[in-house]
């Protein structure tokens, strides 16, 4: 019996690993998405190792070195109107893109997979769960957002919790449609009829079989997590001064555009380009992880 089940894990791993092989494969075809990874694993550095590739603190001020010109010697990215270095923002800026999009795509995947599981598998919950889902979505995503920060207040943490909560009608909409289809197949009836519980077969079953769409959707949703905490800190409703975020830092330099237009160039770029990779990385492995894509 042991001997029959070390076989079954063999064949078991045999099969992640020639999945993930050819899920690589398809990804390295596809030109953006490649350009995509390698943006994202820059920014994964700069955040990381921020202190070792900035010289200044990002909030040091040096009111002699003011709106200093990109190319300036010692500030390769200029200066800000508080003579802040701007390279040394724009990296540590990176940190809090990562933590609040990682922080609110996985509040928001906890909520909509645990919905959608429910809503997709017990016909009696469905109406339910998913009628409030609808009353969510009567909302614009940034209004609803801007609706719970005025009442938790302003703060990242309070940003962090408004997109993860806007993330969630998509992500359980989702998992409801793929476990819709999952369930009517024939090894979920099966264990039905082995007398599996409810439980067992939706998260032993069910979910290890549907993590496809879930993985694309929270990196394609990463892009708009970082899009959305931009806007809500360039409305004064998310990052404070004198916190080094992208899209406060837009909103501050846009009383200089014409005197220092980098101020608002420079982390508009970044924003722009992040959410580029994020987004052709979610296409490409929503095509990567298509069976039915040709590997030749």
């Amino acid at each position: 019996m042991s001997t029959q089940t070390a076989t079954a894990g063999s064949i078991k791993n045999i099969e992640k690993d020639s999945v993930v092989k050819d899920t690589f494969k398809r990804m390295m075809k596809n030109k953006l998405a490649v350009v995509g990874m390698v943006i994202i694993i820059i920014q994964i550095i700069l955040a990381v190792f921020a202190p070792l590739l900035t010289g200044y603190a990002p909030d040091a001020q040096n009111l002699t070195a003011r709106e200093l010109p990109v190319g300036s010697e010692g500030h390769w990215l200029g200066t800000d109107n508080y003579g802040r270095d701007m390279w040394s923002r724009i990296v540590y800026g990176a940190r809090i893109s990562i933590l609040v999009g990682l922080g609110s795509v996985a509040l928001g995947l906890i909520g909509g997979v645990i919905l959608g599981l429910l809503s997709g598998y017990y016909k009696k919950l469905d109406a339910v769960i998913m009628r409030f889902m609808d009353l969510l979505f009567s909302f614009p995503g940034i209004l609803l957002a801007m609706l719970i920060i005025a009442i938790l207040g302003t703060s990242l943490v309070n940003v962090v919790i408004a997109i993860s909560i806007w993330s969630i009608p998509n992500c359980a909409r989702i998992v409801r449609g793929s476990v819709l289809s999952a369930k009517k197949e024939e090894y979920i009836l099966a264990q039905r009829s082995l007398g599996s519980s409810d439980r067992r077969i939706m998260f032993k079953h069910i979910l290890p079989n549907i993590t496809a769409p879930i993985i694309v959707f929270s990196t394609m949703r990463m892009a708009t997590a970082i899009l959305s905490t931009s806007s809500l800190s360039y409305l004064g409703l998310g990052a404070q001064p004198p916190t080094p975020e992208w899209g406060a830092m837009i909103a501050a330099g846009q009383d200089y555009m014409w005197t220092s237009p980098h101020m608002t160039i420079v982390p508009g770029i970044a924003i722009m380009l992040v959410v580029f990779a994020f987004n052709v990385v979610g296409d490409g492995l929503r095509d990567a992880l298509d069976p039915n894509m040709d590997l030749n």
